[in-house]
Formats: structure tokens, sequence, C-alpha cells
């Protein structure tokens, strides 16, 4: 069998519902396929165990339990040969081949390469396809709300990229990690996906970063196209769990790449815009009961909150001593998800 140039690496949880259509689409690639599930036990390993004993391309690669986005990705990176490898989502079907991609990505100096995303309608997924590196003010913007309140606002509209034209090739920040290739050898030079961010949010960012800060360039190919549904597995983790894993890593995020004075203001920013959704999230249908509602939002905010005031002086150096989920809230979210 002749040596692929591409290996894609999907990382599945919860995903029985998506995978078989994104499996289905990857194949006639022809790339190495490596599906590194984190624990699912909604038969998502059964389907792709069943596809891998009808296809020499794919492989099956079960965690024990959930270790991470950005882990899983790294396992898939290191259980492949291929020179490319492509990020894909379980829920994005690739809509033909991603050659443009693979052109790009062997460009001197290219880092990264995300092609386009479109929903079931086939219109471009506006302002999640392509964006810039958040900044201070663009978290700001969307811990206390802003950018719910007022969308069109500048920030906003710089930060979600509202004016690029996605039907053209260009140089980027950052692509989607639903769909985002990189050449191995700049994944090992970055030493791969900072697995810190767990259990994902903000690692595919850093990385991208991290790229740029390297002096290498991140571009965008619209030629290649895949269908992307979005948000599949978060149906699963409860709104507070959820809630705890996007602040944590953004936290984790600005103390890596803002200044102090950014990294104070956006750490005043979570802690302030924390009410408001105590208040809202008590409300929620994905909330627990309504008995328990508050006392458990309480709790997940009062960490976060914690961890807000503990980061404000936290110095890059040393971030990692703070800003992460430790072994018991680790085991005790990943026990909640599979609730």
């Amino acid at each position: 069998m002749t040596q692929p140039e591409l290996a894609i690496v999907i990382v599945t949880y919860q995903s029985a519902d998506v995978i078989d259509a994104c499996l289905a689409a990857a194949e006639p690639t022809g790339a190495e396929i490596v599906v590194i599930d984190n624990a699912s036990t909604d038969g998502t390993q059964s389907r792709v165990a069943k596809r891998a004993a009808a296809s020499s391309r794919i492989r099956l690669i079960a965690n024990p339990e959930n270790r991470g986005f950005a882990a899983a990705v790294n396992q898939g990176v290191h259980a492949s040969t291929a020179p490319f490898v492509l990020m894909l989502n379980p829920d994005a079907i690739l809509c033909g081949r991603v050659d443009s991609m693979i052109q790009a990505c062997s460009e001197p100096g290219a880092g990264a390469v995300g092609g386009k995303l479109i929903d079931a309608g086939g219109v471009p997924q506006r302002g999640f396809n392509v964006r810039r590196f958040p900044t201070p003010e663009a978290l700001i913007f969307e811990n206390l709300f802003i950018n719910r309140l007022w969308p069109g606002n500048p920030v906003n509209w710089r930060f979600r990229c509202f004016d690029i034209d996605l039907n053209r090739a260009a140089e980027i920040d950052q692509p989607a990690g639903a769909f985002m290739m990189f050449p191995r050898h700049v994944w090992g030079q970055m030493q791969g996906l900072d697995e810190g961010f767990f259990p994902l949010w903000f690692e595919d960012v850093d990385f991208c970063k991290r790229i740029r800060s390297a002096g290498l360039r991140v571009l965008y190919r619209p030629d290649s196209i895949a269908r992307h549904r979005g948000g599949h597995s978060l149906n699963s983790i409860g709104l507070g769990t959820k809630t705890e894993y996007w602040y944590v890593s953004l936290l984790r995020y600005s103390i890596k790449h803002f200044s102090l004075g950014g990294r104070v203001l956006t750490c005043l920013s979570v802690i302030g815009g924390l009410a408001p959704r105590l208040f809202v999230g008590a409300a929620h249908p994905s909330s627990p009961p309504p008995g328990n509602r508050f006392r458990d939002l309480s709790r997940v905010y009062g960490r976060v909150v914690s961890l807000a005031f503990g980061s404000i002086w936290k110095s890059k150096v040393a971030f990692g001593e703070v800003l992460f989920l430790s072994p018991a809230m680790r085991k005790n979210s990943v026990s909640n998800d599979a609730k």
C-alpha cells in the first residue's frame, strides 16, 4: 500500500450519531484515519471499531478516560505517520478532497491551513470559520455580554472576521480547529497542542498563536470544504461544567499571551460577568433541578472567581501551577459529563 501523505485525526466524545457520516466522507481521501475516543458511553467506539474492521486505513484508539481534546489530538499525531495532519471534528463531513489545503501546507513558511466550513444549508459559518486572535478587549466584550447586546460592535466585528471574504484565499490568524491542517514537523516544532487546556477550548487558538509567534504563516483555502454541524458533544455536558471548562481555558490563554494589564482587565471582566451569568444559568433548562440550580452553579462560579483572582498576578512562567483542573476536579468533571 502506498504511504499516504495525509493523516486525519478525529477526536470523539459521545459522537455515535455523527461519526459514521464523518468517516464515510473521509475514507475516499485515501488518508490514514486515526480516531481517538475519549471514553464515550453512547456506542461511538463500537461504530468506529466496525468501520476499522472493514478498512485498513481506519484505526481506533479507545481511551479509558476523557483525556481532553488536545491530549487526544497529540495521541493521534503520534499514532500516524503521514507528513500532513488534518484535525477534523466528528460532526464535520468533508465535501470532496482537501488538495488545496495540502498544497498550502507544502508552501515555504506555512504553519497551518484552514478550509471553509458550511452549515447544513451550504452557508459559510461566518464568525466561527476564521477569527483573529482574541485580545483582552475581545474577551472583555464577551465576558460582559456586550457582544450579545451589541453583536455588530467593532471589537466583535474584527475578532470574528466579518470583514473577510470567505470565498477568497487569505493569510489569517486562526482557522477553526474543527477543520485545520498542519505539517507534522510544525506540530513537532510547537511540541504539540498544549494539553493544559483541559478538556477543551482555546487549545487550537493557542496552537495557532504559537505558530504565528514562530514566524510561520496560517492560511485559509476556501476550495477545501466541510459541512459542519457544531457543538454536538457539548449537549452531553451540563451547563455548570461547560461554564467552568470555558473560563479555565480562557484564563489559561490570557496568562500565556496577554500582558499584565490585559490579564488584569480580562480577569476582572470574568469576575464582573459571572453574577448575571449565575442568575441566567439558574433558569437555564439544561441546569440541574430547580432546587439545586442556584446552589450548584454558585459553587462552579465560586471556583471560577477564585481562579480569576489567582490569575491576576500569576506569572507566565508559573501559570501551570494554578490554571488547570486539578486531578480531583478532572475526575468529578468527567464523571458528571457521563451522567
